[in-house]
């Protein structure tokens, strides 16, 4: 099963999102786990991640991230992040993943 990580300053919007992002990946029957942590935990998350999703306000942490984790990581656009568009990112999280 594929783990999709989302890493926020620790507000509660992220977690709207991966609600979307679940409710998204149900309708199309694909597998995953989807979860929000704060960005401080990225290195213990991104051992067991397949992909990492910074939301727009921490995308200056991008670079820090990717030196921390072995999977791919990218900034949510802030169109979709602020639309709570799950199927935009989830979308983003599967080309991430090659799915």
């Amino acid at each position: 099963m594929k783990k999709i990580y989302l890493l926020c300053a620790g507000g509660m919007s992220t977690s709207v999102l991966v609600n979307n992002m679940k409710k998204e990946a149900k309708n199309l029957n694909y597998e995953c786990e989807i979860d929000a942590f704060a960005v401080n935990a990225a290195a213990k998350v991104g051992e067991d991640a397949d992909c990492i999703l910074l939301g727009p306000q921490i995308a200056y942490k991008l670079e820090d991230v990717k030196k921390e984790v072995p999977c791919p990581v990218e900034t949510i656009d802030m169109i979709s992040y602020g639309m709570m568009n799950g199927s935009k990112v989830l979308e983003q999280a599967r080309k991430m993943i090659g799915d």
